[in-house]
């Protein structure tokens, strides 16, 4: 585990603004027993993507591309999308069913495994149009759980899994506390109905002491042009059904990511489920200053320069694991180094 900090800030790379980014919208269909399911995708990369391919999922309140591909004049780091095509990936992101451009004809409400199924078709879609058979995976907050669960089902499929703001029991967590108190927060009862977005609570809501105050209004005219509610499914999860993930089923490489002042995260909980992680190609990051919406804070070069970190690390060798095998049991010789 590290605490990421000025180190990192001034190593983060500063893609060239003017290289020319390709975009282009794509559709897939999930197979349920209702009938086929219609996804929206969106990809941006430029000419060179040797650094293979990344794919964001989002969260409960906000559809994909508001989140990860907002545009802002004279800010390129508004869209995460441009800012990672420009460092060498083919970027991708998917409305999970219920979300944006996807269908939403379907009665159900859309939860976390509902989620993870929407990852694997779009993952599927990927491995046959951008020749990928393996994708890292970003998912913030409940898209967090979605991503980790489709790594959970689908190793084979995933090259490396970022956790941002992840939550696994919920304990020690103040925010789901006070929504379990609160039985108008967790629309149990209804649980096909949206959840409104109040625009009041969400929308015009006061700035977090993290988040960059630019932007505001681009993300609210972007999210109500696509979205005036939003499934209960991921939300009722995270306050009622936790845990969704089995930390010891998610064997591919994993970084998992905190921010300082994560309401819903909590340090103990993240700390116990690192834990459990079976496979050693693991790190566990606290980011200061951060809150709950990392790539949307003030700190958004850190959380930029981490994941590129992270997808571009150098994987183990087989003499790396067969030394690592060897050397178990025996004592370390020399101190543990952290970069940050």
């Amino acid at each position: 585990m590290a605490l990421a900090g000025g180190y990192a800030l001034a190593q983060a790379p500063q893609p060239a603004a003017s290289t020319p980014i390709r975009a282009s919208e794509h559709w897939t269909t999930k197979k349920t027993d209702a009938g086929d399911v219609r996804l929206f995708l969106w990809r941006k990369r430029t000419a060179d993507a040797a650094k293979g391919t990344i794919v964001f999922v989002h969260g409960s309140s906000v559809s994909a591309t508001p989140v990860f591909d907002l545009q802002i004049s004279g800010k390129p780091e508004a869209s995460t999308m441009d800012w990672f095509a420009r460092l060498g990936y083919d970027t991708w992101c998917v409305d999970c069913e219920g979300y944006g451009r996807s269908d939403k004809w379907r009665p159900v409400n859309a939860d976390v495994s509902c989620g993870a199924d929407d990852v694997a078709a779009a993952a599927e879609y990927i491995a046959k149009n951008a020749n990928s058979s393996k994708v890292f995976l970003y998912g913030s907050s409940s898209g967090a759980l979605r991503a980790g669960l489709f790594a959970q089902r689908h190793p084979e499929r995933v090259q490396r899994v970022a956790l941002d703001a992840l939550v696994w029991t919920g304990e020690g967590s103040p925010t789901l506390a006070e929504r379990r108190q609160t039985p108008a927060a967790v629309p149990c009862e209804q649980p096909q109905a949206d959840r409104p977005r109040f625009r009041a609570q969400h929308l015009h809501a006061r700035p977090s002491r993290d988040e960059r105050p630019d932007g505001r209004g681009s993300i609210r005219r972007r999210v109500l042009a696509l979205d005036t509610s939003v499934p209960t499914g991921t939300y009722i999860d995270m306050s009622a059904n936790l845990p969704v993930l089995d930390p010891e089923r998610i064997t591919v490489p994993t970084l998992i990511l905190r921010g300082q002042w994560d309401g819903i995260a909590s340090f103990q909980d993240l700390s116990n489920f690192f834990a459990k992680l079976p496979n050693p190609d693991k790190q566990f990051i606290v980011m200061p200053g951060i809150a709950h919406t990392s790539t949307r804070s003030k700190n958004w070069r850190l959380v930029y320069h981490l994941l590129d970190s992270y997808s571009a690390s150098r994987r183990p060798s087989t003499s790396d694991n067969e030394k690592q095998k060897s050397n178990r049991g025996r004592p370390s010789r020399a101190p543990i180094r952290s970069d940050f």
